[in-house]
């Protein structure tokens, strides 16, 4: 995916922002070390998790194998450091997954969006 970085001023962090053929925008939230710590997508179809989650997506299937906690079309999991959410209606799907011990000092997971 070919992708824009936009730096948000004030931030300890920078936004990767790709658009797949589909149509779904994916962020990437990358710290100064150049560390991503969390995504988050919005669009008509949900990602490729598995290459979205990268190492972590083992971790993310165990946890959706062990828990059917869906409220109202929300999936809320936590793994360990990972938090994964995600949600929507037909051909709307937002969701964010990050990393808690990886946020930089300052950022706060309200913004991953």
């Amino acid at each position: 995916m070919q992708s824009a970085v936009r730096v948000t001023p004030g931030m300890p962090y920078s936004v990767h922002e790709m658009r797949d053929p589909n149509g779904t925008t994916v962020r990437e939230f990358v710290s100064p070390a150049g560390e991503v710590f969390a995504v988050s997508w919005q669009g008509p179809y949900v990602p490729n998790l598995r290459q979205l989650l990268g190492g972590y997506f083992d971790q993310y299937m165990s946890a959706a194998e062990n828990s059917q906690r869906m409220h109202r079309r929300v999936r809320h999991l936590e793994a360990g450091d990972l938090v994964f959410e995600s949600g929507g209606h037909m051909r709307f799907i937002v969701g964010r997954a990050y990393l808690r011990s990886k946020l930089p000092q300052g950022a706060s997971v309200d913004v991953i969006r």
